[in-house]
């Protein structure tokens, strides 16, 4: 008998602590440093609860993102569950490849963000620096998924020290908050919502990337009992990180100071030039850590994808010695280039955000219909009430709706 030579697979090497800290790291990245400024350049001083609108939002989905991941843990999850409840092959390939898009599009707005930082601390050529950004990290991506993950790890840790650290520092400003609270709680003004909205529309782009989690699936030891417990650890660390955070940080400088700069946590650190720029350096690496991770996601989807036949085949191919799917991992990262290039960042955020918002609708809508087919969950498989996949789904269209409204507001 002739043996048959096995097709490389993907190589299961992260548990539970690394996966939430890749979680993390996904989530509490470059958007963050970045974006800040800009949502209270919409909200102001209720920037704080814009931030808690977007994590809600993004808290609620990401349970049906755990029960979805745990049922079905395979890469291009998203377009799997799709698959799994509506049956029809054309509905989950859009989304699988919507899902790569905004990877794609998430990855250019954070190289974009890097390229911003790095500015405020030398002169640089954009262009060098987005160049010599996107190339490296497809190098990471493509050497192992261990080595991205650590990597991810690291700059994890320095990113929420570097968050805690400018807590501490406008910390002091929270004793103000006897006096100022009713500046931070909206009453029943119409402009005041559609600035809070607008805010968490924008701030939900800080919030994308705990559903990057169910795409490193096949690299999870454990998925079933791993990846529920990390998606949703992930998202309530990140989120009562950013509400903290925003809080003391609008306390401290003027919505109007924070939406005019690049790096509006430098603000907070001015009366000490050597934190101003420690805090411009993690904001550097967010930007690195956040593009990596999307860099990762969609190449690991676009690779999915392909090796269930709804994409190129030279897509789904595996590096032998590497395990990673270098094809696709290289055109992920051409793509992010030239994005990154052409495109700055607002646009970049709000597109990201739009497509993902009618995706998540997609997800809760899949896991709304399989448990009202009263299909089994797995073992071992969580299985929350069937109230949160249909508040879900609700949460994301009327977001998307709102935001549209306020165009016209």
């Amino acid at each position: 008998m002739i043996a048959t030579e096995s097709k490389p697979e993907l190589k299961r090497a992260i548990g539970l602590p690394l996966l939430i800290f890749y979680g993390v790291g996904t989530i509490v990245g470059g958007g963050f440093y970045a974006l800040t400024g800009k949502v209270a350049g919409e909200a102001g001083m209720l920037a704080p609860f814009a931030f808690l609108v977007a994590s809600l939002i993004a808290l609620v989905t990401a349970f049906s993102f755990a029960e979805m991941s745990a049922r079905f843990p395979v890469s291009a999850g998203e377009a799997n569950y799709v698959k799994q409840a509506f049956g029809r092959l054309w509905i989950s390939t859009l989304v699988g490849w919507l899902v790569i898009f905004t990877g794609i599009v998430s990855a250019a707005a954070l190289a974009n963000a890097f390229a911003g930082f790095l500015g405020e601390l030398v002169d640089v050529p954009r262009w060098i620096t987005i160049l010599v950004l996107i190339a490296t990290l497809g190098f990471v991506a493509i050497w192992g998924i261990g080595e991205s993950v650590m990597m991810a790890t690291i700059i994890t840790l320095i990113e929420i020290a570097g968050l805690l650290f400018v807590f501490a520092y406008a910390s002091p400003s929270l004793a103000t908050i006897t006096q100022r609270w009713t500046e931070l709680i909206p009453g029943w003004d119409i402009g005041q919502w559609t600035g809070i909205l607008v805010g968490a529309y924008l701030a939900f782009y800080s919030f994308i990337g705990f559903e990057d989690m169910v795409n490193v699936a096949e690299e999870v030891k454990q998925p079933t009992r791993n990846l529920p417990r990390a998606i949703l650890i992930s998202v309530i660390i990140s989120g009562s990180i950013y509400v903290l955070v925003c809080l003391a940080v609008v306390l401290k400088v003027s919505p109007n100071e924070l939406a005019t700069s690049e790096t509006p946590f430098s603000l907070v650190l001015n009366a000490w030039p050597l934190g101003s720029k420690m805090i411009a350096v993690v904001g550097l690496l967010a930007g690195v850590n956040g593009a990596l991770i999307q860099i990762i996601m969609a190449s690991r989807v676009a690779y999915g994808l392909s090796s269930s036949g709804q994409g190129p085949t030279w897509l789904a191919t595996v590096q032998p010695k590497r395990q990673t799917p270098i094809n696709a991992t290289l055109v992920v990262a051409i793509t992010v280039l030239v994005l990154a290039l052409w495109i700055p960042i607002v646009p970049l955020a709000k597109a990201t955000t739009t497509i993902l918002l009618i995706v998540f609708a997609l997800v809760n809508a899949s896991l709304l219909v399989i448990k009202l087919q009263k299909r089994p969950a797995a073992e071992r498989a969580p299985d929350y009430p069937i109230i949160l996949p249909l508040l879900g789904t609700l949460a994301c269209i009327g977001f998307v709706v709102s935001n549209v409204v306020s165009w016209f507001v």
